[in-house]
């Protein structure tokens, strides 16, 4: 391209230097363009892609093929040179899912990009396996696998999401068998693509819709049986996992074999072994159900009738014993126990009334016999003074008295002093004749001597 303007120096130099400073009146040549296009894009690094080889014709030693992406409709045209189609042929085929090492390249002429292809390899079930298996390992580091996060089936869904292929047989199976053990299952079924490079997609948006729908109780994404390249891997996607992850409603697995483990298994709520088998976990057995509410009556039945037969035999054993067929034993017994209790309160007060008798006897034998009268009874008698006339103190001067006055000491009396006498019965008077000083009875005996 210098050549080509080697001899229009001054319009060169006239050129803007970048993109970015061409202008209407000072465009780029289109030649100009391409060339800066084609430095530019030269500058991009040899970079592995993966797609599928849709076309390999090989022309003068040179491939010629055609990269599709493995999910959009984007594809790219590119070409192996002698030195590396040469140890292509065989190896890759038409539809043989590849990667390849590639840089691109632009020709100027015709503006057309193509990949120029450095190596190239198809890509095998052992190595797409082994993608599967990192990304395994990837998730699981997640948490995604946990059982912690797996939630339980409903027992009766009102309503089963279906996510399974366009008229297949694992959409019949299912149909079949869950209306087998319960004829009031209902479905809503997204029929979707469930191979290919599509399926993954097509699966994750079915899902994301059916677990909007507040009417759908458990999704099941079914699949039959089939290579292990078309069960595994279209249900081992990131995407689709990640969503299955994510959704609400609780999700069955069924895809394939009992041998088949997609990555779909792992984060699914319940692992179905296959499509006819997820109907077991969506709904119970309507007949054995029933049977079951019939084994269950049936022992409820029994189980009243015995209760029954045990509490009317244990009424009839009451009623037979004596305090019922006999009632009035009751009261008789009761009678007979106060009519004893009666005499003995009576015995017991009659003890103690004759009890306290004899205590008031005694007591008052004892009064009795400590009393002045008692003694007067005996012959003894109590004289008293008259208040008028007085003893005699120690110094003798006269000490003042009032009133009668029991008379303890002789020489409390003055000869000739009127006296008052207390016997047994009544009481006489006198007068003091002699005063005998003294004490005991020979002073007394003597006073009786001198009023003799």
């Amino acid at each position: 391209m210098s050549q080509a303007h080697a001899g229009d120096g001054p319009e060169l130099s006239a050129m803007p230097a970048t993109s970015r400073e061409t202008s209407p009146e000072t465009p780029w040549p289109l030649s100009h363009f391409s060339g800066k296009l084609k430095t530019h894009i030269e500058k991009v690094a040899p970079t592995w892609v993966e797609g599928q080889l849709v076309e390999f014709t090989l022309r003068n030693g040179n491939a010629w093929m055609t990269l599709r992406d493995l999910e959009q409709e984007v594809s790219f045209s590119a070409v192996a040179w002698r030195q590396v189609a040469s140890g292509l042929d065989g190896v890759v085929q038409p539809g043989s899912r590849v990667v390849a090492q590639v840089r691109p390249n632009l020709y100027e002429k015709t503006g057309r990009l193509s990949l120029v292809t450095q190596q190239m390899r198809p890509v095998g079930l052992g190595d797409l396996l082994a993608r599967v298996e990192q990304l395994k390992k990837q998730l699981a580091a997640e948490g995604l696998f946990a059982a912690d996060r797996k939630r339980p089936l409903p027992v009766l869904p009102r309503r089963i999401g279906l996510i399974t292929g366009r008229n297949s047989d694992a959409k019949k199976d299912i149909l079949r068998n869950t209306h087998a053990r319960w004829a009031a299952a209902q479905f809503e079924i997204r029929e979707v693509a469930t191979q290919g490079t599509a399926a993954p997609l097509e699966v994750a948006a079915a899902l994301a819709e059916l677990d909007a729908d507040p009417a759908v109780d458990v999704i099941v994404i079914a699949r039959g049986g089939g290579a292990l390249e078309e069960v595994v891997l279209p249900f081992s996607d990131e995407r689709l996992i990640r969503a299955v992850a994510a959704a609400r409603t609780p999700v069955v697995s069924a895809i394939g074999h009992e041998a088949d483990r997609p990555l779909l298994d792992e984060v699914a709520d319940v692992r179905a072994s296959t499509p006819t088998g997820s109907a077991k976990l969506l709904v119970v057995d309507e007949v054995l159900e029933r049977e079951n509410i019939a084994q269950a009556r049936a022992r409820m039945s029994s189980g009243v009738q015995r209760m029954v037969a045990r509490e009317a035999e244990w009424l009839s054993s009451v009623r037979s014993r004596p305090v019922l067929a006999q009632p009035e034993t009751m009261v008789t017994v009761r009678a007979e126990e106060l009519t004893g209790l009666r005499r003995r309160a009576l015995v017991s007060v009659e003890a103690s009334v004759a009890r306290a008798r004899d205590w008031v006897g005694q007591a008052r034998a004892r009064v009795t016999g400590l009393s002045p009268q008692s003694t007067l009874d005996r012959g003894y008698a109590v004289v008293q003074s008259h208040p008028e006339h007085s003893a005699l103190d120690e110094a003798g001067r006269p000490v003042a008295r009032s009133g009668w006055h029991i008379v303890r000491d002789a020489s409390e009396v003055e000869q000739g002093s009127p006296l008052r006498v207390m016997v047994a019965r009544g009481e006489l008077t006198a007068r003091a004749a002699h005063v005998l000083a003294g004490e005991g009875p020979a002073a007394e005996g003597a006073a009786h001597e001198d009023q003799n």
